[in-house]
């Protein structure tokens, strides 16, 4: 695989149609359609093709069903990478699990390690227990969901990633905690963190105002849209100036060690 030091990703910030997959993989195919710009890497909100349910039985596909078999075409299609989250039926449990799909068809997945227990979310949906590092064109990326955000040692950059990121369905009256807490890793972790939240209100009447960010190591905020509205937000990042940064600073040699149980 080719690799790079600057990497461009496209966050796309949209409104969900409940519960539709069909629909709602023909607006992502849009949208990522539209993107005229060399891109390596689209990332796209948590259960992008249903809005954040609770019926997973009647929602939940398997690997080998039509989103993922959609994913790994289009990545191909698109010499892109594309990431976000679904709803994954496998041995009898349910998943809320983020694809991470390659142009070259390879697939690594993460399922959400911190269900959301206000909206029951532990009751449908099983946890997952591994955090992986994705290998992309030279970059180090650590994919998380969500709830996961709230939870700082679960991102602990002990890995030397060089991407955090996030994928959402976080409402209106929390989002002040989703700025903050975005900053929060991006500093501490002295790594480059997006959050791509969607947008609109769901069937439950959540209303979401998107929020949808990028900061840089020092958590300088790169490109960011709070206005609720959708958008692809385009940015490019620079993997020697976060050396630089981090080599320049070298907090992360400060951390205190210890072994997460």
């Amino acid at each position: 695989m080719n690799t790079t030091n600057h990497l461009r990703v496209a966050l796309i910030q949209s409104d969900l149609i409940w519960e539709n997959p069909t629909a709602n993989r023909k607006q992502f195919e849009e949208k990522t359609n539209s993107l005229t710009e060399d891109i390596d890497l689209v990332i796209l909100p948590e259960m992008f093709t249903t809005g954040f349910t609770m019926n997973a039985s009647d929602v939940a596909e398997t690997m080998e069903g039509e989103t993922v078999q959609w994913l790994k075409n289009l990545a191909k299609k698109k010499s892109i990478a594309i990431t976000g989250s679904i709803v994954v039926s496998e041995n009898n449990h349910f998943y809320n699990r983020l694809l991470f799909v390659h142009p070259s068809g390879k697939i690594d997945t993460y399922d959400k390690k911190h269900t959301f227990t206000l909206a029951g979310e532990h009751e449908v949906f099983s946890a997952g227990t591994d955090r992986i590092t994705v290998d992309y064109k030279g970059w180090k990326i650590c994919p998380l969901i969500c709830y996961d955000l709230r939870f700082p040692i679960w991102a602990r950059n002990t890995e030397n990633y060089d991407l955090l990121l996030y994928v959402a369905s976080w409402p209106k009256p929390r989002i002040e905690a989703w700025d903050s807490l975005l900053k929060a890793r991006a500093i501490e972790n002295m790594s480059y963190t997006i959050g791509v939240n969607r947008a609109g209100v769901d069937a439950n009447k959540y209303e979401y105002t998107g929020n949808t960010v990028c900061y840089d190591t020092l958590g300088n905020c790169l490109a960011k849209n709070n206005q609720g509205t959708e958008e692809i937000l385009i940015v490019e990042l620079d993997k020697e100036i976060q050396i630089k940064t981090r080599n320049r600073f070298q907090f992360l040699d400060d951390r205190d060690e210890f072994i997460l149980q």
